[in-house]
């Protein structure tokens, strides 16, 4: 979201807008159009592959015209049916008697198109279906930047047609039709076109398939279905089964994946963009779905230990000990003009590191099986160490970060947009930067990354919990300041370890992670849900007081379902009643994006938008937004799990507002879990 300067008189680069496209996605395969069915060339419309765009336009006319939209609807995330009607076929009159419905499916590698005229004429109708198709195999940062690219010709051998480009390969496959290549707007296309005649009460289908596949590709399809469990919600609050169930079922849509471990699967950040692995991503969406079951997590965590940096590489940002922080296959422009490009294996993030040893420690909580976590100790060993002799670079007990390569991530953290540390003023901070909630990270992985290498009988445990004493120290003395209404923790330090003073939602990961007193706690959980901060949807991303607030900048004023989800769930860990208000805004805003949340949308307050304002960029679905739906399903029946101590509680949030709920088929330890909770708020757990 990094701004761009253009050219005087030049077409404007800008990132395409998603927010009223229409999606069918299965992992690494996706379909973007119009809400009518129209893949047209431009935006991101068309058929991407990983970090391919190959199919870019494929328009539909019949009888020489494009039929009349009248409805859309989804047949599950990997399909959707569009229904129009031919206006100028069948009988005379104002009532359509000739439909055409448009069936799209996805599969990993695979998409099904289906054209089905239906008519209730009188006689016979006979015309010509036709489907032009557009291929530009661009590249999906080019495609991010809005960068037009021309279309290209395919190659025709006898009834195969398709295009190439090194290991790249998209088959066009439409059985029964007549093929030519003509001129389009932008280069060749592909004509398709078949005669088709239609009886009284007749359906007549034409097919076409479009195989893509992709050798140099990073990510794939897993090759195990998901061992994660859907569980059943019955709720007199009637939004909160449907919410679950959509954002599960979207969940195993972002299934991915790498190729040189098909069996190993973790969750891709979000479509269209960020369908690969990311370290932070990917840990915080694993670590959300604990009580789905522990396979994810320990998938998760095994592909990212096999990338666990291993040498000093100012260019990659690759350290001893660090996560990645992202993965593609070739190297990815973030700026439009080229000037940032992060390189294919992109270890810029402070807080995967952290995040990787708390998911560890907290998949062993919730069952994961000490056969899973020993092989993993060495990287958690590892890990632990990246945090003192790296993370905290120079010593002072605190993490911080700097981008010492000039064409990298200027920040960081999950707020790692150019302008996101700024101060209330709206003056951006210059690095090295420490955030604050990554302090509250390593505190959490120092401690419990010593107590799992207690448990499997590693040494040198006191160092870590020596260090984080320290960090506890520091960051008391350092980060807190104060305004008109109170103390609060400043979003940063920056290069001069001078507090970044302004109001942010960062401030709510600090809870449960032990990093604060239980003063300290009661006031950061009051300043997350007053007014300038909670907009009635979720935590803003900067207080509305701020002078850099806008309601939808990227990280400066915006609500994140996610960040909003991390809130709720340390709001639960501390026990506190905030947890009301938060859970019943974040509920609000799934229920009102029919529970597929965005990355990101507006923070404007709900008392004048009675409905969240969409981000027009924002990916949807995406990982750690839909896993926000389990987090909410926890915190609010306070559970409490640590299997291997045999201990499962639920407390819920009171005052209880959603009436008699159960939620049946959780997991916890492998076995399954119930809660049933009455009206007054009183819960009954089955475990085992």
């Amino acid at each position: 979201m990094t701004g761009t300067t253009e050219t005087p008189g030049a077409t404007p680069h800008r990132q395409p807008w998603v927010h009223d496209l229409v999606l069918c996605l299965a992992a690494p395969t996706q379909v973007w159009s119009a809400a009518d069915g129209q893949v047209r060339h431009e935006g991101v419309q068309g058929v991407l592959h990983a970090d391919r765009r190959t199919l870019c336009g494929a328009v539909l006319t019949v009888d020489g015209e494009e039929p009349t939209a009248v409805a859309h609807h989804s047949d599950g995330g990997d399909a959707h049916v569009f229904v129009a009607v031919a206006r100028s076929l069948g009988d005379p009159g104002p009532d359509p008697t000739v439909r055409v419905e448009r069936r799209r499916e996805v599969e990993p590698g695979l998409v099904r198109e289906q054209v089905t005229l239906v008519s209730t004429a009188a006689r016979p109708v006979t015309t010509d279906v036709v489907l032009r198709v557009a291929v530009d195999l661009a590249h999906l940062d080019a495609v991010k930047a809005g960068k037009a690219a021309a279309t290209l010709a395919p190659t025709v051998t006898g009834a195969e047609t398709g295009w190439r480009d090194g290991g790249l390969s998209l088959g066009l496959r439409a059985h029964g039709a007549a093929r030519e290549v003509v001129e389009g707007p932008a280069g060749p296309e592909v004509e398709l076109r078949w005669r088709v005649q239609v009886a009284p009460g007749e359906r007549v289908t034409r097919e076409v398939l479009l195989p893509v596949s992709d050798s140099g590709a990073v990510v794939t399809s897993p090759s195990r279905p998901a061992t994660w469990h859907s569980p059943a919600v019955e709720s007199a609050d009637r939004r909160l089964a449907p919410v679950l169930e959509r954002a599960v079922a979207d969940l195993r849509l972002l299934r991915l994946a790498t190729a040189d471990a098909p069996e190993e699967e973790f969750l891709g950040a979000g479509a269209p963009w960020f369908l690969t692995l990311f370290g932070r991503d990917s840990l915080w969406a694993a670590r959300m779905l604990l009580p789905l079951g522990t396979d994810l997590a320990a998938s998760t965590l095994r592909v990212l230990a096999r990338r666990q940096g291993t040498v000093v590489d100012a260019g990659t940002a690759q350290q001893p000990g660090k996560i990645l922080h992202e993965v593609r296959g070739a190297a990815f422009s973030i700026e439009a003009d080229g000037a940032h490009t992060l390189p294919p294996v992109y270890y810029g993030t402070i807080d995967a590191t952290p995040l990787w040893a708390l998911t560890l420690h907290d998949a062993w909580r919730w069952g994961l099986p000490d056969t899973d976590v020993e092989p993993l100790v060495p990287a958690l060993e590892r890990a632990l160490a990246w945090l003192v002799e790296h993370g905290d670079a120079d010593g002072d007990h605190l993490l911080e970060y700097v981008d010492e390569s000039g064409h990298g991530l200027s920040n960081q953290g999950w707020k790692d947009s150019g302008d996101a540390v700024r101060r209330v003023d709206g003056s951006l901070a210059h690095a090295p930067v420490a955030l604050c909630e990554v302090q509250g990270y390593a505190y959490a992985a120092a401690l419990r990354g010593a107590d799992l290498l207690e448990r499997f009988g590693r040494g040198g445990t006191d160092r870590w919990r020596e260090w984080a004493g320290r960090l506890r120290e520091q960051f008391r003395r350092r980060f807190w300041v104060e305004d008109a209404v109170g103390p609060f923790p400043a979003i940063a330090l920056d290069g001069d370890k001078r507090p970044v003073v302004s109001l942010t939602s960062n401030i709510g990961h600090l809870l449960g992670t032990g990093l604060l007193s239980d003063g300290e706690v009661d006031a950061v959980a009051r300043r997350l849900v007053a007014p300038d901060l909670l907009s009635g949807f979720g935590v803003r991303t900067m207080s509305s007081a701020a002078a850099g607030y806008s309601p939808t900048g990227y990280h400066v004023g915006s609500v994140w379902p996610h960040d909003t989800a991390i809130c709720l769930a340390g709001l639960a860990a501390e026990g506190r009643p905030e947890v009301a208000p938060v859970a019943e805004a974040l509920l609000g805003a799934l229920h009102a994006f029919d529970g597929r949340p965005p990355e990101l949308f507006a923070g404007d307050p709900r008392s004048v938008h009675p409905a969240p304002v969409p981000y027009p960029a924002a990916c949807r679905p995406q990982a750690w937004s839909a896993a926000g739906a389990v987090a909410l399903v926890e915190a609010v029946l306070g559970l409490r799990v640590d299997v291997p101590a045999g201990r499962v509680t639920a407390a819920p949030v009171q005052p209880w507002s959603l009436g008699s709920t159960v939620v049946d088929g959780l997991r916890a330890g492998g076995d399954p879990l119930r809660v049933a909770v009455d009206d007054a708020g009183a819960a009954e757990v089955t475990w085992r």
